[in-house]
């Protein structure tokens, strides 16, 4: 029988999708949350807090894989460093699978120094591990967007450009690391389309029937982003580097 995988941030976003693949592959998933949940067909949850390292031990014991999906605005690095001690002080080695965002080492703010300073626990945890970096997420795009086409006029930052993904996508690429070696850094994980943050709500507008001025307002400090701060490492060619659905097709889905 083989070792379970563990996911954290398992109910959210990104880790939900992680669980029901892993699940769809026969392996057994424990699920970490700070909140108790009952067990369901080959998903047990564990409760523990990553911030503060309490329960994490007996969540990480027996482990073969952890699938490091949780996240916050603050915190991270911490996050992670505990529960890189807790996986060592286990007595195991499980594989560490991380994911990131494009562009952290390129683009300021605390959120994304977080991530980078996490991403560097990971390296140097002495666990073996691998390292997903992606773009943004069509439903936080979506769900900032819906909040601004509630105004008459929507500003979008001028000269930034994306290549944004389906979570989905992002999970099934999690997944299959998980299900195989250790591999350090991957090739960054971007959607198939280049485009500006004005071509992607107006997009959103003519999807859901909307109106909007759209205006393009300079921001000062945004030069790595113009620059294309936000667009995987290497090129977007093909698979696995490259989500498959569009931005257009996402919509169609998610607004019908």
């Amino acid at each position: 029988m083989t070792s379970p995988i563990l996911v954290t941030g398992g109910t959210g976003t990104l880790g939900r999708r992680v669980v029901s693949r892993l699940r769809d592959a026969g392996r057994e998933v424990r699920v970490l949350s700070r909140r108790g949940h009952d067990a369901e067909d080959g998903i047990r949850y564990v409760t523990a807090d990553l911030a503060t390292g309490a329960g994490l031990e007996p969540a990480v014991r027996g482990v073969a894989t952890i699938v490091h999906c949780a996240s916050s605005k603050k915190g991270d690095a911490e996050a992670t460093r505990n529960l890189v001690g807790a996986a060592s002080a286990a007595g195991g080695a499980p594989h560490l699978v991380f994911v990131s965002i494009v562009g952290v080492d390129r683009i300021s703010g605390g959120y994304v120094r977080s991530k980078l300073a996490a991403e560097r626990v990971v390296a140097d945890s002495g666990l073996p591990w691998t390292t997903l970096r992606t773009t943004l997420f069509y439903d936080l795009i979506l769900r900032g967007f819906t909040t601004l086409a509630k105004l008459p006029v929507i500003p979008v930052p001028a000269g930034f450009v994306a290549a944004p993904i389906d979570p989905g996508e992002v999970a099934e690429r999690l997944a299959e690391l998980a299900l195989d070696e250790p591999a350090g850094r991957v090739p960054d994980l971007g959607g198939p389309q280049v485009v500006s943050f004005a071509e992607l709500i107006r997009a959103y507008l003519r999807a859901s029937g909307r109106r909007r001025w759209v205006v393009p307002v300079w921001l000062p400090g945004t030069r790595a982003i113009r620059a294309g701060a936000l667009l995987p490492a290497q090129p977007v060619t093909s698979a696995p580097t490259t989500g498959r659905q569009t931005w257009e097709e996402f919509l169609g889905e998610r607004l019908s």
